[in-house]
């Protein structure tokens, strides 16, 4: 087996094996540690996949960096590692190191007691494979600013003072945290973001660093936009990476702003959740392009313990589940959870008789809350013995809001 091991020294490598796998017309990268070494590269744990004999040569086969995060599921915050910069330079693939990366990594994940795994994929299949699956969808809508207009019309019809807005620098961060709060405690994966998070990944971390605006009624944030504008004169874009609105009319104030870059900007594009109704609000939605796209992909690390500290609904339950899982023995069996009072237990048992049958992506799925028992029956992911077992599966995980916005 490769030795699996953190990359305390060799940041050069790390780095040009990033910038080969993702950035690859930029050509051979030169390090920089003065201009790489920005403080969101700080964030993480890079880890590599190393030759366990001296005669082979010294550099990693594989590398890749965590991200120690704790995320919302079920209403409780669970640890949640982000998987990110999986990386193999050309010399190194087709030879199953990828696979043993991602097999180390769950382990060194169980060791600290992380619940869940969340990426972004560079192709849904490669992942799917090793059990990760789609947590969320990603809505974006885009559409000239005059499409907008609806949005200025309903509140200048208000008090004209009632919302304003202020630009905010980095560190105004904690101002936007109870309209963040309100988010998170809507979505099911949305995470729970410290200082750090919010000066280098929100305000900073990006080639270019965003605009964010915050819409202020009585001296409260409700909600706020964080953007950039993007083109040359003639053919700009405001791209909006993240809306937060604690209430309707937060949301049209946010999407009022937009539109008053109308002498700016050609374009507005809105990256949302699926349950923002933009389109459904608008007075021309047919004006509106409207693209659905995939979000990150979660995987549950530890069946067992992680089902032991979900909360769950008030009622009674006693159900045997058989999970398949490429990639871990310990989640590779059959587990019987019982529920009693919001609480569950869940240990792996020996069994040929199971009440549901269904592979870990699918279990993380429904888990979180993305999917539900009986659309994950119908798409043949899972297989229940009979209609009680299925109803309470369903009733154990209903199907919840989840959006996992952040990139790493």
């Amino acid at each position: 087996m490769a030795d699996y091991r953190p990359i305390p020294d060799e940041r050069d490598v790390f780095h040009e094996y990033r910038s080969y796998a993702f950035r690859p017309e930029l050509g051979v990268p030169a390090y920089d540690p003065g201009e790489h070494e920005e403080p969101r590269d700080t964030l993480g744990s890079r880890r590599g996949l190393y030759a366990t004999t001296a005669a082979d040569d010294a550099n990693p086969r594989c590398v890749c960096r965590h991200y120690w995060l704790e995320a919302r599921v079920r209403g409780d915050t669970h640890r949640t590692a982000g998987l990110a910069s999986v990386a193999t330079p050309p010399e190194y693939r087709r030879r199953g190191h990828v696979r043993q990366l991602l097999a180390r990594s769950l382990a060194e994940y169980r060791e600290h007691d992380v619940r869940f795994s969340v990426l972004w994929p560079f192709q849904y299949r490669f992942y799917r494979q090793y059990g990760w699956d789609t947590s969320n969808r990603v809505v974006t809508h885009e559409c000239e600013p005059s499409v907008l207009s609806f949005a200025t019309d309903a509140t200048d019809g208000a008090d004209a003072d009632s919302t304003v807005f202020r630009r905010l620098e980095a560190d105004d961060y904690d101002r936007l945290e109870s309209a963040y709060e309100t988010h998170r405690e809507r979505y099911g994966l949305a995470l729970e973001r410290d200082e750090t998070w919010w000066r280098h990944r929100v305000f900073g971390g990006h080639d270019r660093d965003p605009f964010v605006y915050a819409a202020e009624r009585d001296g409260r944030v409700v909600g706020y936009l964080v953007y950039t504008i993007d083109g040359d004169m003639g053919d700009r874009t405001l791209s909006v990476s993240e809306l937060v609105a604690t209430d309707h009319d937060a949301l049209l104030a946010l999407l009022s702003f937009c539109h008053d870059h109308d002498s700016q900007v050609q374009r507005v594009r809105l990256r949302v959740p699926a349950e923002v109704p933009i389109r459904d609000i608008a007075c021309d939605p047919d004006e509106i392009d409207t693209e659905v796209t995939d979000g990150p992909m979660v995987r549950i690390v530890d069946v067992e313990e992680t089902l032991s500290e979900l909360s769950y609904p008030d009622c009674e339950a006693d159900l045997t589940v058989a999970v398949e899982d490429p990639l871990t023995d310990w989640n590779d069996r059959a587990f019987r959870l019982e529920v009693a009072n919001g609480r569950g237990e869940c240990d792996s048992v020996t069994a040929d008789d199971t009440d549901v049958r269904l592979d870990i992506g699918a279990l993380s799925q429904l888990v979180v809350g993305f999917r539900s028992a009986r659309a994950l029956e119908q798409a043949g992911r899972l297989e229940a013995t009979d209609s009680a077992a299925l109803e309470t599966l369903s009733t154990l995980f209903p199907e919840t809001e989840t959006y996992h916005g952040d990139r790493y």
